[in-house]
């Protein structure tokens, strides 16, 4: 098979894991990196065999397809529109922009030239999310009446050696983390039609001290400009209500990351921040809860959408991990915070169809049979 050329621009912190999953895929081929600092790109490319080069010659390389923007979330809306004005797909870290209206811009430009927007997180594409999907399609657990999502911890400054983003206007527990949450929610139980939502600032300053951090900046505060604590009810429209909450202020917990409740039992999602399992279902009078095993292989990585995304360009279908389903996320997550300020339900104008499940026994390394 013809191999689809990508280019990847920013070498951060997450750069690796796509340079190291994309070439599992028998569709992929990365050849080329750019950063706005370019001894990063530099080292990156050494270390992974593809190329570094300027943004502009990025651009116009007319052998890549597709772009992967691993830039911070405040440009991730500017980058995108000009990779989509060079005439290439584009396929974006999360969140899709920071406002709905930059988000709107990127739809209908990829409109206008012709190419597809994807957009992370595709952890929904892996084994344990999978496997969750055929057991709700399958009527494992009857109808999905209602679920529960928690995303708790406290924050990301201890360890993280650039802490200050998510703390500002496009990051928060809801930003950040919650895009994980939310898409998995969606692809099982399908768009949500209203919101409502409450969220604070728990602490005005956090303090840097992450041993990954030059001594200069150890200790350093951050204001903090975005909720930290965010709880939230979701109307589905297919019926299902979710309880969801997501914090950078939570010490210790004892709470599962998701459950779904159906009229015939109840399902243990695992975390949807990862590709794997454990997958649990506990049916209307039995016992305990099983561990079932997985339907999907979770012997995959970011990267998986990037891959369904160059399945999709040749074969003229959707792609899964999509712009459209990345911008009902963006809007869930906006609605959250504006049902808080504003004291009322929000009635969501967004909406998206589910994304096809993947095939069961693919081989690996492939998407499409």
């Amino acid at each position: 098979m013809e191999k689809t050329k990508i280019g990847i621009i920013g070498c951060g912190n997450i750069v690796d894991q796509y340079l190291k999953a994309c070439p599992t895929f028998d569709i992929l081929d990365v050849v080329a990196c750019t950063d706005i600092l370019m001894d990063r790109a530099q080292a990156k490319a050494a270390e992974y065999g593809v190329k570094a080069v300027e943004l502009e010659d990025l651009l116009a390389d007319p052998d890549i397809q597709i772009i992967i923007n691993l830039t911070v979330p405040a440009v991730h809306a500017d980058v995108s529109l000009k990779v989509i004005e060079a005439g290439k797909s584009i396929y974006s870290e999360k969140p899709l922009a920071l406002t709905r209206e930059d988000g709107q811009k990127i739809l209908q430009a990829a409109a206008d030239k012709g190419v597809l927007v994807g957009c992370a997180p595709d952890t929904f594409l892996g084994g344990g999310l999978q496997t969750c999907r055929k057991l709700i399609d399958d009527g494992w657990i009857g109808t999905p009446v209602a679920a529960t999502t928690f995303m708790l911890g406290h924050g990301p400054e201890a360890w993280h050696p650039n802490p200050d983003f998510f703390y500002k206007v496009g990051g928060g527990p809801m930003f950040d983390m919650g895009p994980y949450y939310l898409t998995a929610l969606v692809h099982l139980l399908g768009p949500v039609k209203r919101i409502t939502g409450s969220a604070r600032i728990s602490f005005p300053q956090r303090f840097a001290t992450s041993d990954r951090l030059p001594p200069e900046e150890y200790g350093h505060a951050i204001d903090v400009e975005i909720p930290t604590h965010i709880a939230g009810v979701l109307d589905f429209t297919n019926g299902p209500i979710a309880t969801l909450i997501t914090s950078f202020d939570v010490w210790s917990h004892n709470l599962p990351r998701i459950e779904i409740y159906g009229t015939e039992g109840s399902l243990s999602v695992p975390d949807p921040n990862t590709f794997r399992g454990p997958v649990k279902v506990r049916r209307a009078g039995a016992d305990d809860w099983s561990e079932i095993p997985l339907t999907h292989s979770s012997e995959v990585g970011r990267g998986i959408g990037v891959a369904d995304m160059a399945y999709a360009l040749r074969s003229g279908r959707a792609n899964r991990a999509s712009g459209k389903l990345a911008y009902h996320v963006l809007d869930l997550m906006h609605a959250v915070h504006d049902s808080s300020s504003s004291g009322k339900h929000i009635t969501l104008n967004s909406t998206v169809e589910r994304p096809a499940p993947l095939p069961v026994g693919l081989q690996k390394g492939k998407l499409d049979e």
